[in-house]
């Protein structure tokens, strides 16, 4: 497996800073980066789905990353991009899957396929990226949405579980600053028995294509699994050398 270095000028996930960068034509961008903590991501299957939730989620067969199994933090790495560094102009750089405390010293590419597919051989500096079209994003784990989300024949996923117009819609509850903040969410999974959930974010700058990348330990521990919403001028990710 290659490992490219991180770059700390570049790569900014899970930090907590002003973080500024000087182009050669003398702009100086700065931006003030916070994480917030999402709580815990249900992953005893340790088949990660990394999704638009409203556009692509599908009942199985998702796009999906294996990682160990288990119960995980989630965070979000928010970039202040106003002006005045006021708060007024949030961004969602990151959302992470924290998998191991351990230092991340290199980083790769993931590309979420479906069960059963062949990857398509890439090379160190090509991956799938993850489709956004609904400004959102999400983690969640693929065994919990194959057995608790509803048939769709049955029920309409958009209609009465994402944009149902009540208070407890996924959109709406996305939208509700009173959540994690307004942007991010964790909400349990329709029937859920052991705390099984999905936590959703929207999407930095918004529709695009993003890349999914995961970060290692130097005894090759997967530390994490990020969602890089290319908020970060240097974006989507560190240049390798």
């Amino acid at each position: 497996m290659t490992l490219l270095p991180i770059h700390d000028d570049r790569w900014k996930a899970l930090v907590n800073d002003i973080a500024e960068w000087h182009f050669a034509d003398g702009q100086v961008l700065r931006y003030r980066l916070f994480t917030v903590n999402c709580g815990e991501l249900w992953l005893k299957s340790g088949r990660l789905i990394a999704c638009d939730p409203f556009a692509t989620l599908q009942p199985r067969d998702n796009p999906e990353v294996a990682v160990p199994p288990g119960v995980y933090p989630v965070v979000a790495t928010v970039a202040d991009t106003s002006d005045e560094l006021d708060g007024s102009q949030p961004r969602e750089a990151y959302l992470s899957v924290i998998l191991s405390d351990k230092p991340a010293v290199g980083w790769r590419f993931l590309s979420p396929i479906p069960p059963g597919m062949a990857l398509p051989e890439l090379g160190d500096h090509e991956f799938i990226g993850l489709s956004v079209d609904e400004n959102t994003v999400a983690f969640a784990d693929a065994d919990a949405i194959e057995r608790l989300m509803p048939n769709p024949d049955e029920i309409d996923w958009e209609f009465e579980l994402f944009d149902s117009g009540e208070d407890d819609a996924w959109q709406a509850r996305l939208n509700d600053p009173a959540e994690l903040r307004e942007g991010l969410v964790n909400i349990a999974l329709p029937n859920a028995q052991d705390s099984e959930n999905i936590i959703l974010s929207y999407a930095g700058w918004g529709d695009g294509s993003y890349a999914v990348v995961g970060t290692y330990a130097d005894d090759g521990t997967l530390t994490g699994v990020h969602i890089d919403l290319a908020v970060l001028p240097l974006a989507p990710l560190p240049e390798w050398d």
